[in-house]
């Protein structure tokens, strides 16, 4: 079970860096957080809920969890006055992928922009915001699931994981709010370009066909060639390449 106590003795001496709060269960916690921040929370604020009511992933979807069965928190982060986090999903994926191999959940992948995939299906999912009115500040949603929820709607049961290892809940939060610090630091000092290797290292795929799904556009297919400096996609069509920098569209393996 979730405990501020045992949360704050997994963390270690990393346990200065973040102010945790724990909700027995809120709408969602990336809204509870955006909030705190507009109200001034700190760089380092951590909304942990044991359940959400209103839990969303991007484009508006419904993020599924239940108690027990999902690990979702928020982190709130802020850079330097007038920067804007270009590719943050994508270095948060980074963390998450790390602190996954560090309690023996390696192997896992990315998709952009925000998945982490086991065995091609979503384990996790990365919503960032950005405070309004305060570009260099992001609130880093992350939800996980440690074993699928039964009210899991068919549909997605075929698409999603489960992290099925033998962690506790505590250790694997404080593992990734640790992975996270480091890949925030780096993404400080050098952008999304300093963790372009490690994303790409580890794209589920690279150089593959794939189609591109939109509400708003017909569907485009071609090879994707991974992303650039700024997090944005490649898109490979008839021997051009195009910068992919809306996440208003969906990635699929093409067949």
């Amino acid at each position: 079970m979730l405990d501020l106590t045992a949360l704050k003795q997994a963390l270690g001496a990393d346990a200065r860096h973040f102010d945790a709060d724990l909700l027995p269960v809120c709408d969602s916690t990336n809204a509870v957080l955006l909030a705190r921040a507009e109200s001034g929370a700190p760089s380092g604020t951590v909304v942990i809920a044991a359940a959400q009511t209103a839990g969303r992933g991007r484009r508006g979807r419904a993020w599924v969890s239940a108690p027990g069965d999902s690990l979702t928190f928020s982190l709130l982060w802020r850079f330097a006055p007038d920067s804007v986090p270009l590719g943050l999903s994508l270095a948060a994926g980074v963390a998450v992928t790390n602190a996954l191999a560090k309690v023996g959940a390696g192997g896992t992948a990315l998709k952009w922009p925000n998945d982490v995939l086991k065995d091609g299906r979503k384990l996790s999912g990365i919503l960032v915001e950005l405070v309004p009115g305060q570009t260099h500040a992001a609130v880093i949603g992350i939800g996980l699931n440690l074993r699928l929820p039964e009210s899991l709607p068919a549909e997605l049961r075929d698409t999603a994981a489960a992290l099925d290892v033998p962690v506790a809940t505590n250790v694997l939060l404080a593992t990734l709010l640790i992975e996270l610090h480091a890949v925030l630091d780096t993404f400080a000092a050098a952008g999304f370009a300093g963790l372009r290797p490690e994303w790409l290292a580890r794209h589920a795929h690279q150089d593959a066909p794939v189609r591109l799904l939109s509400d708003f556009a017909p569907p485009r297919a071609g090879i994707c060639r991974g992303v650039d400096v700024d997090g944005a996609l490649l898109l490979e069509t008839d021997g051009r390449l195009d910068r992919i920098l809306s996440g208003e569209v969906s990635l699929r393996r093409a067949a």
